[in-house]
This record gives C-alpha cells, structure tokens and sequence, in this order.
C-alpha cells in the first residue's frame, strides 16, 4: 500500500507525489545514468494505442508502445508462480519516493516485516518510484534487490530497475492503459 501524501497539478494534469517533492529530479538524474542495455528501442506491431504498456509475464518484459511501429522495452521482475495475472487495467496514480506498507499476503509470509518503510530507506522495496494499477493492491515499481529483475520474484506488481522506473513514469499518465499477458 502506498501512502499519498500531496497532490499536485501540472499543465492541467493532476499527479499524487507521495513523500519527498524532489522526485522528479531524482528520476531524471537516474534515468540519465541507466545503462544502455537495461532499455531498448524494438521493433512492435500489437494492435494497441500509443503510449499503451504491455507486460509480457512470460517475457518478464515491459513495453512502452511509441506508435511508429516501435515501443521501447524494460526487463521487469513478475509474479512468483501462483502469484501472477493477466488483464486490462490502467495506471492509477503516480508516486515519487512511496512509503510501502506490506499487503496481507506479504505480511504474513513476512511476519518480521515492519508496518510501514519510508520511502526513500534503502530497505522499501518500491524504489524510487511507483505507478500504482487501478482495481487492486499491484504496482508498477523500482526495486531496492536489482538483481530480481529479468525473473519471477514479487507478489504480482511489475519491478523494474531504479533508473528505468524513472524513465517511464515521466512518459505516462494516470489513465494510460496497461496490459498484462502471460
């Protein structure tokens, strides 16, 4: 669960910014240094609207729709077996450094695991930023364990590195359709 903490509005777009109002900033200095193979430009031809987001679970692949017949694509962590889904949904808000409560089921996988991390400590799994998913508990997120991503380790959100979080939130908008597949 992510705690919202301000809402603003820019060029007539409303956007949650939770914790720390510097994360814009933040995501652009990280979304500079992201390396070159962590992200690419491929060819797509699924039949979606542009700036759509398709998850290939199989994959453990995100893909930002450009529209001329390319999208840009993220390796992304998914749902452990038993732990995934597929559908339509949509991006429901946006955050900059989130507080992460755990859900139930992590919790009490997770007993040990405190109530609520702050965002911005090294222990919140959500990272530097965090699209939530309209009609659940799932998001699209950082990660504090790089290592998860490009495997099937999470509880059903989408993980994706640090700098490739920062990168992709700047390109969408609460609203833009998401599409999960297996």
């Amino acid at each position: 669960m992510l705690i919202l903490l301000r809402e603003v509005t820019l060029q007539g777009r409303t956007e949650m910014i939770a914790k720390w109002g510097w994360g814009a900033g933040l995501c652009a200095m990280l979304a500079a240094a992201v390396p070159a193979q962590a992200r690419e430009i491929v060819p797509f031809s699924d039949a979606v609207m542009p700036g759509s987001l398709i998850v290939r679970t199989a994959e453990r692949r995100l893909y930002f729709v450009n529209g001329n017949g390319t999208a840009i694509r993220y390796p992304v962590a998914v749902g452990k077996p038993g732990k995934q889904w597929a559908g339509r949904t949509e991006i429901e808000g946006k955050y900059y450094q989130p507080d992460w409560s755990p859900p139930e089921d992590v919790k009490r996988d997770k007993p040990w695991l405190p109530n609520l991390i702050r965002g911005g400590s090294p222990h919140n799994p959500m990272g530097v930023a965090a699209m939530t998913l309209r009609g659940g508990e799932y998001a699209i997120h950082g990660t504090n364990r790089p290592s998860s991503i490009g495997t099937f380790a999470s509880y059903g959100c989408i993980r994706m590195y640090n700098a490739d979080i920062a990168d992709l939130i700047e390109r969408v908008s609460v609203g833009t359709p998401v599409y999960v597949t297996q």
